[in-house]
Order: C-alpha cells, then sequence, then structure tokens
C-alpha cells in the first residue's frame, strides 16, 4: 500500500465520512428531524475540511497520482482497492465537499417530508461522486459510477415534482444504457492487456496499468473508444443524447438539480479527460472533429433553446447543454490551452449553474411557481437577492472579472489553435449566452411589480446569504485569480497533451507511410501498364 504524509489512508476516510453519516442518521427517529437536518451538514462540513486536508499534502509540481492507496482485493481477477488523485481529480474533489454541504444546508426549508431518507441520500451520493474521482481500478470506478445512479433516482422520484417519476425513470434508463457499453469496454481492454502484444501480459484493472496500453486504431481503439464515448457523452450530456437532463432538472427538487449540474454532469467530462484521451490517443484524434462537431452543435442548440423556454428551471437546464457543450470543445481541441480550459470551466460550471439552481429555489419556495411570466419588478422587493442573481448571471455569461471569462478564453484560444472556423462558430454560443440570461433577468428583476403574490415577497434570509456566499466568492477569486487553479491542474494537463502529441505524431508516420506505399504502388502499375501497351510486357 502507498501512504502518504499523513500516516494514514487519508482518500478513503473522506470518501466514507458521508456514507458512515447515512448509516448513524439510519438509526434516528423519524420525528428527530432538527437533528437528522444538524447531523447530516455536519457530516458533511467534516467531508469538506477532510478534503481541504489533501491540499497541503499535494505537490502541484508533479503530474503522478499521489496520496495514493492500493491493496488487493480480488487477486483471481486482479482487482485491487486502488485510490489515488492528481490536479485534475483534486480540484473535483474539494468542489464536490463544497457543493454538497451548500446542497444539505439549501434543503433545510424545502423538503418537509422523509426527512431522515432524504438526508441519507444525499449523503450516500457525496460518497458515489467522491469514489469516481478517486478510484485508480476500472472495477472500482464501475461500481461508484453505478452506485450514484440509485440515490439520485431516489431523490428526483420522491422529492421531485411535476413528472418527477417519469424524469426519474428517464435518468437511470439513459444513464444505465450508457454504463453498459462502457463496461463492455472495461472488460475489452482488461483481455487485451493480457496479450503481450498490446499490454503488460497481465489481467489487471488497474487504470494506470491500462493507460500504458498500446493498441492499434484499427480496430481496437476505435471501437473502444465509442464504447466509452456512449457510456460518457449521455452523462455529459453530449447533443443528442442530452433529452434526459431538461427533465431531470425541471423534476428534481433543488439539491438533487444543484448536485446534477454541479457534480454529477461532470462525470461524463472527466471520463472523457481521465480515461478516452490518454487510453484512446489516436481514436481521440481521429475522432476530434466529429465530437468537436458535436460540441458545437450542443453549444448553439442549447443556447436557442433555453432563449424558447417559459420556465426558469428549464431555461437553465438548457443552458448547461450549451456549456458543456464548451467544455467538450476545450477537451476536443487536443491542446494545453483547450484542455487546461476546459478542465477549469467544469469548475467554474459546478459554481455558476449551482448557483443559478440555488437561486431558483430560492424564488419557488416563496412563489410555487417557476414560469417567468409570474414575475416582474422583483428588484424593488428583494435587493440582496436580485445582486446574488446579477453576479450569478454575469459569471455564467462569461463576464470579464469572473470566473466564466478565464475558461471560456482559454477554451475559445485552444479552439483557435485547433481549427479557426470552430472558434467562430463557438462565439454565436456565447451571444446567445448573454442573450437569454440577460432576457431572464430583465423579465424577473425590472418593470412593474404588478402582480400581488410577488409584492409579499421576502428578500434573502440570513441562511440563504450563507450559503450563497462561498460560491460568490469563488466567481470573482476564479476570475481575478486562476493561476492556483490552473497551476495544480497543469502537470496532469501537460502528460495527458504529451501522450495525444506523441499518438498524433505516430499517426501522421502511419498516414505518410501508407501514402507513400500507395504512391509507389499507383506508379508501379502505370510502369506496367505503359510497358504492357507497348508490347514490352505480355
Amino acid at each position: 500500500m502507498g501512504t502518504n504524509e499523513f500516516g494514514f489512508p487519508l482518500l478513503s476516510l473522506l470518501a466514507y465520512i458521508p456514507l458512515a453519516g447515512a448509516i448513524a442518521i439510519l438509526f434516528f427517529k423519524k420525528e428527530e428531524e432538527e437533528k437528522i437536518m444538524k447531523t447530516a451538514f455536519a457530516v458533511s462540513i467534516v467531508a469538506l475540511l477532510v478534503s481541504l486536508l489533501l491540499i497541503p499534502g499535494f505537490d502541484s509540481t508533479k503530474s503522478d497520482m499521489q496520496l495514493t492507496e492500493q491493496y488487493s482485493w480480488i487477486p483471481s481477477l486482479g482487482v485491487e482497492y486502488a485510490f489515488g488523485i492528481d490536479g485534475i481529480s483534486l480540484l473535483l474533489i474539494v468542489m464536490t465537499t463544497i457543493i454538497t454541504s451548500i446542497a444539505i444546508v439549501s434543503s433545510y426549508t424545502a423538503v418537509n417530508f422523509r426527512i431522515k431518507e432524504y438526508y441519507v441520500s444525499i449523503l450516500f451520493l457525496e460518497t458515489g461522486m467522491l469514489g469516481v474521482f478517486m478510484a485508480l481500478d476500472f472495477f472500482l470506478f464501475y461500481i461508484f459510477w453505478e452506485i450514484m445512479l440509485v440515490p439520485m433516482y431516489f431523490l428526483i422520484g420522491i422529492w421531485g415534482g411535476g413528472r418527477r417519476l417519469y424524469s426519474a425513470i428517464k435518468f437511470f434508463l439513459y444513464t444505465l444504457f450508457g454504463s453498459l457499453f462502457m463496461l463492455l469496454g472495461i472488460l475489452a481492454i482488461y483481455f487485451l492487456n493480457a496479450n503481450p502484444q498490446y499490454g503488460t501480459g497481465q489481467y489487471t484493472f488497474s487504470i494506470l496499468e491500462l493507460q500504458k496500453l498500446n493498441l492499434p486504431l484499427h480496430p481496437f481503439q476505435f471501437w473502444l473508444f465509442l464504447a466509452f464515448f456512449l457510456g460518457f457523452a449521455i452523462k455529459v450530456p453530449m447533443f443528442p443524447f442530452h433529452t434526459w437532463l431538461p427533465d431531470a432538472h425541471t423534476d428534481a427538487p433543488t439539491a438533487g438539480s444543484v448536485l446534477l449540474a454541479g457534480i454529477l454532469l461532470k462525470m461524463g467530462t472527466y471520463g472523457f479527460v481521465r480515461f478516452c484521451l490518454p487510453i484512446f490517443p489516436e481514436a481521440s484524434v481521429y475522432f476530434m472533429p466529429y465530437m468537436s462537431g458535436l460540441a458545437l452543435v450542443g453549444i448553439v442548440y442549447g443556447a436557442l433553446v433555453a432563449l424558447a423556454q417559459k420556465d426558469i428551471k428549464r431555461l437553465v437546464a438548457y443552458s448547461s447543454v450549451s456549456h458543456l457543450g464548451f467544455v467538450m470543445l476545450g477537451i476536443f481541441a487536443l491542446n494545453r490551452h483547450g484542455l487546461t480550459g476546459a478542465i477549469l470551466q467544469m469548475v467554474n460550471h459546478g459554481v455558476s449553474t449551482g448557483a443559478l439552481f440555488l437561486i431558483v429555489g430560492m424564488i419557488y419556495e416563496r412563489r410555487h411557481t417557476r414560469l417567468i411570466a409570474d414575475f416582474g419588478g422583483l428588484s424593488s422587493k428583494m435587493p440582496i437577492y436580485s445582486a446574488v442573481f446579477a453576479v450569478t448571471m454575469f459569471s455564467s455569461m462569461g463576464l470579464p472579472g469572473l470566473n466564466g471569462f478565464v475558461g471560456e478564453f482559454l477554451i475559445l484560444v485552444g479552439a483557435f489553435e485547433a481549427n479557426k472556423i470552430y472558434a467562430g462558430i463557438a462565439v454565436i454560443g456565447i451571444i446567445l449566452g448573454a442573450a437569454y440570461m440577460l432576457w431572464l433577468f430583465q423579465r424577473m428583476m425590472f418593470g412593474p411589480l404588478d402582480k400581488p403574490e410577488n409584492q409579499k415577497l421576502l428578500d434573502m434570509n440570513r441562511r440563504e446569504i450563507a450559503y450563497m456566499a462561498p460560491l460568490i466568492v469563488f466567481m470573482f477569486w476564479i476570475g481575478l485569480f486562476p493561476k492556483p487553479f490552473i497551476s495544480v491542474m497543469e502537470p496532469a494537463v501537460d502528460k495527458i497533451i504529451a501522450r495525444l502529441n506523441s499518438a498524433g505524431a505516430m499517426a501522421k508516420q502511419n498516414s505518410s507511410t501508407e501514402n507513400t506505399a500507395k504512391k509507389t504502388d499507383t506508379k508501379k502499375r502505370m510502369i506496367t501498364a505503359q510497358l504492357t501497351e507497348k508490347g514490352m510486357l505480355d
């Protein structure tokens, strides 16, 4: 087992703190609602504090996995219990613990039945999310990946609204469908690694070992990339696999939407970065134009559909399709600027869109409607709310000085380096993003306060200000001083780009050799034909 400077398995401790808290809450009586809520929040805060302990023990100059833990689990199958993190994982883990704590405290007045089961589901979900970002064994990764489906299914199906059962089943089936193809891909590389021609000659599920596979583009990388693509593209979700997302967001409780947008959607983009690029580098280069094309369609389509929405929550849901299209565009720019911007934008989207869903939840608790037409003139009645809304809106739009700008700028630079047309189309998405967010803000905050129900609304209370404050701080911090966030991921990004560059050079060399062979063959045929024509050959 690899240990860290703390002398004990810190990652395992972090991963199972929420699970231990969920098990403890199961023993509480249903009537002890306040005790349950306080315990759930306390557990999430402990997990947050432990995640912050990872930072001093992390060396941001190294690209290798750190704070690793490794135990033999099922040796006959080559399965290990292995945890470890790099700079990419670290950012997403800390974001997970922060957003989960905020989601729990935001639920105090929003959920008023089956309190015990609700907080158990959130804490159980947190363990699943943390495990995905830490796992260094594919068997272990897949377990955490699938575990997340269950609590999110219940969060939507029990505490959601509208067509909650339909949305919960749709979310579950879509994600499970993609996961099964990913499982087939995992099993395929497991067996291919046992072939000395391609791998180490051993049966192993170790992610670090399987990243060293040397598979030819055809047929292996081509088909295996597509298998993983289905699993991750549905989770992102990329166009045209996005249709489950607006329904799930619309019908999920506020905390469910915050966790879904803030963390769960990043599982898909994380999968592309962690697995597709390093394990299938030649396929990633080969599929780059197709992936970029789907990302661009998602950017423009998501923004256009958001413009047509009448429900605030549905508008924010479609904005996620557009914003995650930007993340995918950055990933498949396959260069340093694009990938750095994509990972930073994963964090930015968690902060900004998580905050937007919290803002929608606040107004829904007060008015029990999410229709944009039911509001107007709220800035005169709710000045603090409108100010927080404005900052979050500008953050989502990518206004300079706020977090969204840095991520989008790096992605556009990367896209421009890859293909100038990609960058030009992506700019359209930014313009449309500004249009639907400004339109939403103008309709809700300005104009006459003419509806009697809105005249009785109360502004944000201290609890709401307290849980929104950290998100606002991060919006300005990343926007004004992004260096700490970028520097921690740079070594891991450079390692992935080096692997891609090596594969790209090999692909060019193979292509050049193939073209030379074709030209030589064509020349031989021409000479043979000429000689035959002159009667010099039979």
